[in-house]
């Protein structure tokens, strides 16, 4: 049942916004899909569910084309854009809206939710502030019935508190029914424990795409004097690198355990650092 993503392309005017991309997203899994600003990230949800067009290539569920087929599109959900709901109807109607569409919506639970959140069901949609909006559209990202959840900074414009209350209530429906979320966002120290597999896009590629735990044995921040540092990183992957006087600093993957000369500490990394090692330099103005 695995979401497949084959020679997957898309251009706008002169500019590529994805190059050949290709993506296996298996199931019951949490993903985390890594990139700067204008990576590409939402653009590639947005084809995954079909919103957009691609120019080459084709998605995949178990086996059957995504592209206007709606058997295979009511198993994807993307939580929307705001000009997607009605802004005069309450949220409790388009919770009845949305039930419609999705016979096993969990309307009992998105009831606990708005409660839990203090989010009003008699309040227009229009009413609702950006993060109120955002609290909306993860409620019914967490209700419906799809296996293949797509969240676009699922937590814009929350507070700390709601933030927090998001990602518990994320693990609690996964414990629950299990399906796969792929999370795009910037707050990626916040989601971290939360991920099994991480996808890094940039520029429009994709960087890596692996399971967290493994990435993160095979990363590490080394330290050491100049002349030691530059004979060893010959033989490993430097993702970055910088030299003060006599001390050079370097965040490198490396595949089993290379021996490593005493002058050289290694310092454990956390996703944040080695996102912004594998990125560094792309990135909009």
């Amino acid at each position: 049942m695995a979401l497949k993503i084959n020679k997957l392309t898309k251009h706008a005017g002169w500019k590529t916004i994805l190059h050949t991309t290709n993506l296996t997203f298996e199931p019951e899994t949490i993903y985390g899909l890594l990139g700067r600003n204008g990576a590409g990230k939402s653009t590639l949800l947005n084809i995954i569910a079909d919103r957009i067009p691609a120019n080459t290539g084709q998605i995949t569920l178990d086996g059957k084309h995504a592209h206007e087929n709606d058997q295979v599109l009511q198993r994807i959900f993307l939580a929307s854009e705001d000009n997607l709901y009605p802004v005069r109807e309450h949220v409790s109607q388009l919770f009845d809206s949305i039930k419609k569409m999705y016979g096993s919506f969990d309307m009992e639970n998105a009831h606990r939710l708005t409660a839990a959140f203090e989010l009003n069901e008699k309040t227009a949609f229009g009413r609702l502030s950006t993060g109120y909006r955002t609290i909306f559209k993860d409620i019914v990202a967490l209700c419906v019935p799809a296996d293949y959840i797509l969240l676009d900074e699922p937590v814009l414009g929350l507070d700390a508190g709601h933030r927090d209350l998001f990602y518990k209530e994320l693990i609690t429906t996964f414990a629950n029914r299990p399906r796969t979320f792929i999370i795009a966002t910037h707050l990626i120290e916040e989601v971290e424990s939360l991920l099994n597999n991480v996808v890094v896009i940039d520029e429009g590629q994709v960087k890596l795409a692996e399971p967290v735990d493994q990435l993160m044995e095979r990363s590490y921040r080394l330290v050491g004097p100049a002349d030691d540092m530059t004979a060893f990183l010959k033989d490993v992957q430097v993702l970055s690198q910088e030299t003060f006087a006599n001390e050079t600093r370097a965040i490198v993957t490396m595949i089993g355990t290379p021996e490593m000369p005493n002058t050289i500490k290694k310092q454990a990394l956390n996703l944040q650092d080695l996102f912004v090692a594998l990125t560094e330099g792309h990135h909009e103005n």
